[in-house]
């Protein structure tokens, strides 16, 4: 990871040259960390939404399939009563 931080003059002047090293060391370290945890997070929202879709798919299918085959039997038992 490139680092970005500058350290003051002051403050590495306090801390010295290791000193200063360790600091963008620990931050990058802390920046690495949120990020993982907001990938993290994202991908369960997203496998959230997804069980989510799934489960409201599954439903309007079982409509969808409970409706033809009210409409078959309506349809075979219109036939079955013309015929006779």
């Amino acid at each position: 990871m490139a680092e970005i931080l500058v350290i003051p003059e002051v403050l590495r002047a306090r801390l010295g040259d290791d000193g200063a090293r360790e600091l963008v060391n620990l931050l990058n370290q802390a920046a690495k960390g949120t990020k993982e945890n907001t990938i993290e997070l994202m991908v369960e929202r997203f496998e959230r939404r997804l069980a989510e879709t799934k489960t409201d798919l599954i439903r309007w299918m079982f409509v969808f399939w409970t409706g033809q085959v009210v409409i078959m039997i309506g349809l075979l038992s219109f036939f079955y009563n013309l015929l006779k």
